[in-house]
């Protein structure tokens, strides 16, 4: 029985996924803690992922099945999308989105291209492609960010739920200059870390999921510190603890970097953010925000929600729901959220490339509540 409600529930998802719903789930249905509100920002996208706000307060987005960058302005501040411009378009399952200096810098699939950005308009050059990435296999979402160190790094996830790699870029965080030159392996070991964002303090945070077909519950996905020269494991240690059952050897996991953090297996932990606004109680501020995209193989299915990461100085203290409710209580999904961002009116903004919906929360004091 458990593998036919399993089974049901794995096809039902797909199906959803596939449907691309027209509309966005009804946000009443979702659960915040007291004092905060989730509203619909932008709906009838077509798969939005990374989020990315300009320098002129425009929230960009890829819509990784349109192959397109979708520019989402705001111009009376109701906390509603006016409209929609396609800034560029005919890209190759576009994912990452990074601003540097007067450039837009996208990840595709296979390569890194930038754009000359002009505010709010379509791209007016070509782009110009300044790394040619590894593809094909699993795990295709290219995730870029700036640090303050003026370097670009690109998360490249593996070909595989587990293997030794061909490509040794594969499963790594690499590091280039803006310009794409100078390419290394920042850090290795990282199965597919699709979160990838730099914090106030310049230290650079991912995500990374891991691998399948060990249990409901072992190994962890994983939130990341991540250093240069830094080892994650992946595929012969994982979580810093679990050696691998096909890979790893004793002594495997001695010299790997653990994770500063292991969520529940299988949440698929993406997108996250840190909270560097004022609008948030300030408790809020300084701390992590992680969206889990949710389960596809697991006997009872876990994720589909937003968490938040209580941080004490660098190091996480606890872990708390924070937005629920897009996985019932009945089993049905209705929506998947995959990327996080601090916008600049203080709210969060998050997509979900189930529903082709962006929702912004906020947080109303006491005295608005009235």
């Amino acid at each position: 029985m458990k593998s036919e409600r399993l089974a049901g529930w794995i096809l039902g998802a797909l199906l959803f996924c596939a449907s691309g719903a027209a509309a966005a789930p009804d946000t009443k249905q979702i659960q915040l803690p007291q004092g905060f509100t989730i509203e619909v920002f932008a709906e009838g996208l077509s798969g939005p992922r990374a989020l990315a706000f300009s320098p002129n307060g425009d929230l960009l987005v890829t819509e990784i099945q349109a192959g397109q960058v979708t520019v989402l302005s705001d111009r009376d501040r109701d906390g509603k999308a006016d409209g929609k411009t396609t800034f560029a378009k005919d890209l190759n399952q576009p994912h990452g989105l990074a601003f540097y200096k007067n450039w837009l810098y996208v990840g595709e699939t296979d390569k890194v291209v930038r754009y000359d950005y002009q505010s709010g308009k379509p791209a007016r050059a070509k782009a110009q492609r300044i790394v040619n990435l590894p593809s094909g296999g699993g795990h295709y979402t290219r995730t870029v960010a700036f640090g303050p160190d003026n370097k670009m790094y690109v998360s490249i996830g593996s070909t595989c739920n587990v293997c030794k790699e061909a490509d040794s870029r594969r499963a790594t965080v690499m590091q280039y200059n803006p310009d794409g030159s100078a390419g290394k392996i920042y850090a290795a070991g990282l199965r597919n870390a699709v979160g990838l964002r730099f914090d106030q303090q310049g230290r650079l945070w991912a995500t990374s999921n891991g691998r399948d077909r060990l249990g409901d519950d072992i190994p962890p996905d994983e939130l990341h510190l991540v250093k240069e020269n830094m080892n994650a494991g992946w595929p012969f240690c994982h979580a810093g603890k679990f050696k691998d059952d096909r890979y790893g050897q004793l002594g495997s996991c001695s010299k790997v970097d653990p994770p500063e953090w292991g969520f529940q297996a299988h949440s698929a932990a993406l997108g996250l953010a840190q909270y560097t606004a004022e609008q948030f109680p300030s408790e809020y501020r300084g701390d992590l925000f992680v969206a889990f995209h949710g389960s596809w193989n697991r006997t009872a299915p876990t994720g589909y929600k937003l968490v938040r990461v209580h941080l004490d100085g660098a190091r996480p203290a606890k872990l708390t729901d924070f937005a629920t409710g897009w996985l019932r209580p009945d089993g049905d999904v209705i929506g998947r959220p995959v990327d996080v961002v601090t916008g600049p009116d203080g709210s969060l903004y998050v997509s979900d490339d189930a529903s082709g919906t962006i929702y912004r929360i906020s947080y109303r004091t006491k005295t608005a509540q009235r």
